[in-house]
């Protein structure tokens, strides 16, 4: 190691000049590497036939391989004997592959998410008991952005082995509501209405058709549920109609929706 160390100091000294024009070949190199990467990743993405996920990871590994290329043969070029750089590496990623350990798992965990392909990039996720959207999967990483545009990083080791619910593998999804009527009212009116808003609604499909029956007798009232298909990326305005659709319904039908109370008698 120490005999190294004056190799290094003594290349430098007789080698200024070489040392100069190596650092400028790096840093242009690295410059150009991450431009050639970026340019064949976006033009990759435009190919609809091709993965997102998978092309954006090889592209990522790629670039490190290359740059470590760069690196070594710079090393090369200035006369240092890379034998023992390959013998120092080695023993720094023993130590270091011990001291990480957590890191190592979230790799592990990073590379059975993109072989098993639970999720993939623009995803609506549930991953360790957060929802949102896929923006990146690395190698340690899965990265959420949620409704409200926070971003979540969810450590893979954790995401590997964790439920993962994803709401956008399926083409459709079906909406399900409960709504609650006083027994008072009738409750062939009050299902007709959120059949009628149902079937005639343009995003809600006819096929399979739309489902509402009494499905129990409540505290306060009889409990109605609802359950309509859509495609996928209709699900919230469809839900948000049809809550907003029977509000309207049962008011202009005088159903009335019950509400918590409790009788006290006085003797």
């Amino acid at each position: 190691m120490p005999d190294t160390i004056t190799e290094i100091l003594a290349k430098l000294q007789e080698q200024g000049i070489k040392v100069l024009i190596a650092l400028i070949i790096m840093f242009v190199s690295f410059k150009l590497i991450n431009r050639v990467s970026k340019i064949v990743q976006n033009r990759v993405a435009k190919k609809e036939t091709l993965d997102k996920t998978l092309t954006r990871t090889i592209a990522r590994a790629a670039r490190i391989v290359v740059k470590v290329l760069v690196v070594l043969s710079l090393i090369s070029y200035l006369g240092i004997d890379t034998s023992s750089f390959t013998a120092l590496i080695a023993s720094f990623g023993v130590a270091f592959g011990l001291a990480m350990n957590g890191a190592v798992s979230n790799i592990a965990g990073g590379l059975l998410l993109l072989v098993t392909r639970p999720y993939k990039l623009d995803d609506f996720v549930k991953v360790a008991g957060y929802e949102g959207f896929v923006e990146d999967i690395n190698l340690n990483y899965t990265v959420l952005r949620t409704f409200d545009n926070k971003v979540i990083h969810i450590a893979n080791g954790k995401a590997s082995t964790e439920s993962i619910t994803n709401y956008s593998k399926k083409e459709i999804r079906r909406v399900d509501q409960v709504f609650n009527v006083s027994f008072d009212s009738d409750y062939d009116k009050a299902r007709r209405v959120i059949l009628d808003l149902a079937e005639n609604h343009e995003k809600i499909l006819k096929d399979p058709a739309p489902f509402a029956r009494l499905t129990a007798h409540g505290d306060n009232g009889m409990v109605i549920t609802s359950r309509v298909w859509v495609k996928i990326e209709d699900y919230w305005s469809v839900s948000y109609d049809m809550l907003e659709g029977v509000l309207r319904g049962f008011e202009e039908n005088s159903i009335e929706i019950p509400y918590s109370q409790l009788d006290v008698h006085l003797k």
